[in-house]
């Protein structure tokens, strides 16, 4: 089964694409129907008490190999800025993605760098160009995301996100990704901007239904399931100390719910 192949023919039509962090939540997803999954680099990240942005990329790829062997669905990955800077390294990001299991994967074009966020231009279209070739020459399909990120980090400049997302698209990216656009009419710009699959990120004020007339094929959750974990924790915790109460228990999944979940996948 080419998981690549059967992930690339889901951007035929809108479909959406949560995000786990750990194998639980992978597969308690996967027992929902959904047709395929990403990891989260933030989720991920948290769930190991790091701030985004702070896990080295052995760990992410770690972190992929059990995410892709905890579920029978295509898995993509945010994998960030890959392996490094260079053309080389985003190279080598996709052999080490394909590695791991994974049926498709994305690349960034954030530096890690608070003073200079953003790839220059012509180094960011290089970097996608070699992950491009890279995708091309393994043996099985593989859907290779290019991600422009300037809305995350202060440039809110459509005009030039549109120009890099284009440009990705000429390098020979399977899927265009500009993550933080803020309303309905800017995706709807960006997608008709594009002849390519566009991902956008879940946020409130849009609706599956609103996306898919924009335009958009893939919608990805990022790290809204893991806030949203992290949110209900957080009120579950402040119940107890500040009222003395363990209400939020009736919204609890059931325990016999989850020991049956997770008692398909055998022991360890």
């Amino acid at each position: 089964m080419d998981k690549g192949k059967i992930f690339r023919d889901l951007h035929a039509s809108t479909f959406v694409m949560p995000n786990p962090w750990d194998v639980g939540t992978t597969k308690l997803l996967t027992s929902f129907g959904f047709k395929a999954l990403a990891t989260t680099s933030a989720g991920f990240a948290f769930s190991r008490g790091l701030p985004d942005g702070a896990v080295t990329f052995e760990a992410m790829i770690h972190h992929c190999r059990e995410v892709t062997a905890a579920t029978e669905l295509p898995v993509s990955a945010d994998l960030e800025r890959g392996k490094g800077d260079s053309p080389e390294q985003a190279a080598e990001t996709i052999f080490a993605a394909e590695a791991a299991g994974l049926a498709g994967c994305s690349i960034e074009d954030h530096t890690g760098d608070p003073d200079n966020p953003i790839y220059e231009f012509s180094h960011a279209v290089e970097r996608v160009a070699a992950a491009v070739e890279a995708a091309r020459a393994l043996k099985h399909d593989f859907v290779f995301t290019a991600r422009a990120e300037n809305f995350l980090w202060g440039k809110t400049d459509l005009d030039d996100t549109i120009k890099r997302l284009q440009a990705f698209e000429k390098a020979g990216a399977d899927v265009l990704y500009a993550p933080g656009l803020g309303d309905v009419d800017m995706v709807r710009t960006v997608c008709s901007a594009v002849t390519k699959p566009i991902n956008i990120m879940a946020r409130p004020g849009f609706t599956v239904a609103d996306l898919a007339m924009a335009g958009v094929k893939r919608i990805s959750l990022g790290p809204w399931l893991t806030n949203f974990a992290y949110g209900m924790l957080e009120t579950a915790a402040r119940e107890i100390q500040q009222d003395g109460t363990f209400g939020f228990t009736r919204a609890a999944m059931p325990f016999g719910k989850l020991q049956a979940l997770f008692r398909e996948g055998g022991a360890e």
